[in-house]
């Protein structure tokens, strides 16, 4: 027994300098929002050449909302359908669409669909960087998510040369 606890203080010394200097401050790269408004105001004027009235959100690394553009005639709905797909996108690292995917695949019950903001439609893409999700874009009312998506995906080609 005397042996466990001195190989218990023995394994905690040796963890304790380490301890000590551990980095405090990380820094972590995020969507600007002028590139936020940029994205979503190309998004929009896409959406609004195919004749959709949509909503667009736009969310940072940290899920906060940088942008929300509402068209002339969209559908009250999709404000909170926007912000749904965004955030299933971001907290997944995938499209929407993929995430859905996923879930119509697998048996239930299906955990994360209980979860806050969390939605199986299609309409949403992740902003990325170097391979990192800085952000993400969810959009809705174009008939079918496939078309919210196309949208997004301008927004996005659109900011592409600053995402490197």
């Amino acid at each position: 027994m005397k042996s466990i606890k001195w190989l218990v203080l023995a394994a905690t010394l040796a963890i304790v300098p380490s301890m000590a200097n551990a980095q405090a401050v990380v820094t972590e790269r995020t969507l600007s929002q002028n590139a936020a408004l940029e994205m979503a105001s190309t998004a929009l004027a896409a959406c609004r050449k195919e004749g959709y009235k949509v909503t667009i959100t736009v969310l940072n690394r940290a899920a906060r909302t940088l942008v929300v553009l509402h068209d002339d005639g969209a559908n009250p709905h999709t404000l909170e359908n926007s912000l749904r797909k965004a955030y299933t996108s971001l907290t997944y690292r995938v499209p929407s669409g993929e995430f859905g995917k996923r879930m119509a695949a697998t048996p239930p019950p299906h955990g994360a669909m209980v979860l806050d903001k969390i939605t199986s439609a299609e309409g949403a893409l992740p902003v990325m960087s170097n391979k990192e999700v800085i952000g993400s874009i969810g959009i809705s009312g174009a008939p079918g998510g496939h078309r919210d998506a196309a949208c997004a995906q301008v927004g996005i080609d659109k900011i592409a040369p600053g995402l490197n």
